[in-house]
């Protein structure tokens, strides 16, 4: 049943809908897609009474939008971005209500690379192996298998009882400060001892240089000169990988 639709008028490159994706996909060689960052799309699922499957994911440069239909629920996570209603600064960590002829506008603040919509009325967008989740490279999911520009309109319908996302979920989500775990590759032993030891010793900023296959960290002290190695032959790349270029 329809209850409304949303119409996009400014957004971020490479924003597109995502669910939790298609984890399953990848014995036919279909990448899984869902979140970029998971915990910030179960906390925007949470803070809604009945959260729909799916949502909108944008980048750093945020989203506007405006909406026309039935009264539902709206939830942002993810960045510290700045977040308006109808020109009024709104709480981004609680849930608000929208009205047909809403306008939402969400835009950069003092952090963040990801953000997240969900509402309490699913869009209306064919599932495609099981799921709704947008994945450029095979062209399915979400709006036409691509990335959201500005124009498009997203209709929204009822949820679905039967992938209905209950506020109690069991995912746990946890904030704060975590370890990662580095073990060398195969050609880990060209950069030599004092090198590797580096890598652990310094730290990194994430560029602006991102998408969902990857994020580019710069290197200021120009630790890695692999100029001599250019001509080594390529591996396979993995989800986790830290690749030096």
């Amino acid at each position: 049943m329809a209850m409304g639709r949303i119409k996009i008028s400014r957004v971020s490159p490479n924003s597109t809908v995502q669910d939790m994706g298609r984890p399953n996909a990848l014995q036919y060689g279909i990448s899984a897609s869902g979140p970029m960052d998971r915990q910030a799309f179960l906390e925007a699922g949470q803070r809604l009474t009945d959260a729909a499957a799916s949502a909108i994911e944008f980048g750093m440069l945020g989203i506007d939008l405006s909406y026309d239909g039935q009264p539902i629920e709206l939830a942002v996570a993810g960045g510290q971005f700045t977040c308006k209603q109808n020109g009024e600064p709104f709480d981004c960590s609680k849930s608000i209500e929208l009205s047909s002829g809403d306008e939402i506008s969400i835009s950069t603040g003092p952090a963040g690379n990801y953000g997240y919509l969900r509402f309490s009325a699913e869009f209306d967008v064919p599932k495609v192996m099981g799921s709704r989740a947008t994945n450029t490279a095979a062209s399915i999911g979400g709006l036409d298998g691509r990335n959201l520009k500005a124009g498009d309109v997203l209709e929204l319908q009822r949820n679905d009882q039967t992938e209905h996302v209950s506020t109690s979920s069991t995912d746990e989500i946890v904030r704060g400060e975590n370890h990662i775990r580095v073990l060398p590759g195969l050609h880990a032993d060209l950069l030599g001892p004092q090198v590797w030891q580096s890598l652990f010793e310094g730290s990194f900023k994430v560029s602006t240089q991102l998408d969902r296959m990857g994020v580019r960290l710069s290197d200021p002290v120009g630790r890695f000169d692999i100029s001599k190695f250019k001509n080594i032959v390529s591996d396979a790349v993995l989800p986790g990988d830290i690749q030096i270029l």
